[in-house]
Protein backbone atom coordinates (compact mmCIF):
# COMPACT_ATOMS: atom_id res chain seq x y z
CA UNK A 1 0.00 0.00 0.00
CA UNK A 2 1.55 3.17 -0.68
CA UNK A 3 0.47 6.34 0.50
CA UNK A 4 0.48 10.40 -1.15
CA UNK A 5 -0.10 12.92 1.84
CA UNK A 6 -0.18 16.46 0.55
CA UNK A 7 0.75 19.52 2.83
CA UNK A 8 0.93 23.33 2.20
CA UNK A 9 -2.20 25.03 0.68
CA UNK A 10 -3.91 28.00 1.99
CA UNK A 11 -5.22 31.18 1.09
CA UNK A 12 -2.68 33.52 -0.45
CA UNK A 13 -3.18 36.91 -1.98
CA UNK A 14 -2.94 37.62 -5.91
CA UNK A 15 1.33 37.80 -6.70
CA UNK A 16 1.86 36.05 -3.24
CA UNK A 17 3.65 32.61 -3.54
CA UNK A 18 3.02 29.17 -1.42
CA UNK A 19 5.02 25.85 -1.73
CA UNK A 20 2.74 22.40 -1.87
CA UNK A 21 4.74 19.16 -0.76
CA UNK A 22 3.86 15.55 -1.74
CA UNK A 23 5.43 12.75 0.72
CA UNK A 24 4.91 8.98 -0.88
CA UNK A 25 4.86 6.55 1.77
CA UNK A 26 4.01 2.62 2.27
CA UNK A 27 5.38 -0.50 1.00
CA UNK A 28 7.04 1.39 -2.30
CA UNK A 29 9.92 -0.28 -4.46
CA UNK A 30 10.53 2.34 -6.89
CA UNK A 31 8.95 5.47 -7.96
CA UNK A 32 8.87 7.33 -11.67
CA UNK A 33 6.91 10.26 -12.24
CA UNK A 34 5.60 12.43 -10.20
CA UNK A 35 3.32 15.29 -10.81
CA UNK A 36 0.68 18.21 -9.49
CA UNK A 37 -2.80 17.84 -10.98
CA UNK A 38 -5.40 20.68 -9.97
CA UNK A 39 -9.58 21.00 -10.02
CA UNK A 40 -10.74 24.34 -10.30
CA UNK A 41 -14.87 23.66 -9.52
CA UNK A 42 -16.98 23.25 -12.46
CA UNK A 43 -13.68 22.25 -14.11
CA UNK A 44 -11.59 19.26 -15.46
CA UNK A 45 -8.94 17.83 -13.52
CA UNK A 46 -5.66 19.59 -15.65
CA UNK A 47 -1.98 18.63 -15.49
CA UNK A 48 0.10 21.52 -13.71
CA UNK A 49 3.51 19.85 -13.78
CA UNK A 50 5.26 16.60 -14.14
CA UNK A 51 8.95 15.33 -13.44
CA UNK A 52 10.27 12.17 -14.01
CA UNK A 53 12.75 10.42 -11.93
CA UNK A 54 15.80 12.10 -13.78
CA UNK A 55 14.48 15.12 -12.83
CA UNK A 56 13.32 16.18 -16.67
CA UNK A 57 10.13 18.03 -16.22
CA UNK A 58 6.74 19.39 -17.77
CA UNK A 59 4.52 22.56 -17.52
CA UNK A 60 0.97 23.71 -18.17
CA UNK A 61 1.63 26.94 -20.51
CA UNK A 62 -0.59 28.52 -18.22
CA UNK A 63 2.14 28.08 -14.79
CA UNK A 64 5.46 28.09 -17.03
CA UNK A 65 7.97 30.71 -15.49
CA UNK A 66 5.53 30.61 -12.11
CA UNK A 67 5.68 27.30 -11.07
CA UNK A 68 8.78 24.67 -10.34
CA UNK A 69 8.23 21.46 -9.57
CA UNK A 70 11.18 19.81 -7.97
CA UNK A 71 11.68 16.27 -5.95
CA UNK A 72 13.81 14.51 -3.42
CA UNK A 73 14.00 11.21 -4.64
CA UNK A 74 15.64 10.39 -1.20
CA UNK A 75 12.38 11.32 1.29
CA UNK A 76 10.15 10.05 -1.88
CA UNK A 77 8.60 13.63 -1.76
CA UNK A 78 8.06 16.13 -4.42
CA UNK A 79 7.28 19.84 -4.30
CA UNK A 80 5.92 22.89 -6.49
CA UNK A 81 6.64 25.91 -5.79
CA UNK A 82 4.20 28.64 -7.01
CA UNK A 83 5.27 31.92 -7.81
CA UNK A 84 3.42 35.13 -8.69
CA UNK A 85 -0.03 33.55 -8.13
CA UNK A 86 -3.14 34.73 -9.67
CA UNK A 87 -6.76 34.05 -8.66
CA UNK A 88 -7.55 31.80 -11.90
CA UNK A 89 -4.43 29.65 -10.12
CA UNK A 90 -7.42 29.01 -6.85
CA UNK A 91 -8.25 25.24 -7.12
CA UNK A 92 -7.47 21.72 -5.50
CA UNK A 93 -4.52 20.52 -6.03
CA UNK A 94 -3.30 16.55 -6.26
CA UNK A 95 0.20 15.30 -6.57
CA UNK A 96 0.39 11.52 -8.04
CA UNK A 97 3.36 9.00 -8.45
CA UNK A 98 3.43 6.41 -10.72
CA UNK A 99 4.73 3.76 -8.43
CA UNK A 100 5.83 0.24 -8.21
CA UNK A 101 5.12 -1.77 -4.60
CA UNK A 102 7.22 -4.02 -3.10
CA UNK A 103 6.56 -7.53 -4.62
CA UNK A 104 4.97 -6.11 -7.55
CA UNK A 105 6.08 -5.86 -11.45
CA UNK A 106 3.37 -3.27 -12.30
CA UNK A 107 3.45 0.15 -12.29
CA UNK A 108 0.32 1.55 -10.19
CA UNK A 109 -0.90 5.67 -10.32
CA UNK A 110 -1.11 7.00 -7.01
CA UNK A 111 -3.02 10.31 -5.92
CA UNK A 112 -2.89 12.27 -2.98
CA UNK A 113 -6.03 13.67 -1.11
CA UNK A 114 -6.13 17.00 -2.71
CA UNK A 115 -5.03 20.18 -0.61
CA UNK A 116 -7.16 23.64 -1.55
CA UNK A 117 -5.17 26.69 -2.81
CA UNK A 118 -6.91 30.01 -2.80
CA UNK A 119 -5.79 32.95 -4.17
CA UNK A 120 -7.90 36.08 -3.46
CA UNK A 121 -7.28 39.84 -1.72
Amino acid sequence: QVQLVESGGGLVQPGGSLRLSCAASGSIFSINAMGWYRQAPGKQRELVASITSGGSTNYADSVKGRFTISRDNAKNTVYLQMNSLKPEDTAVYYCNADGVPWGDSYVYRYWGQGTQVTVSS
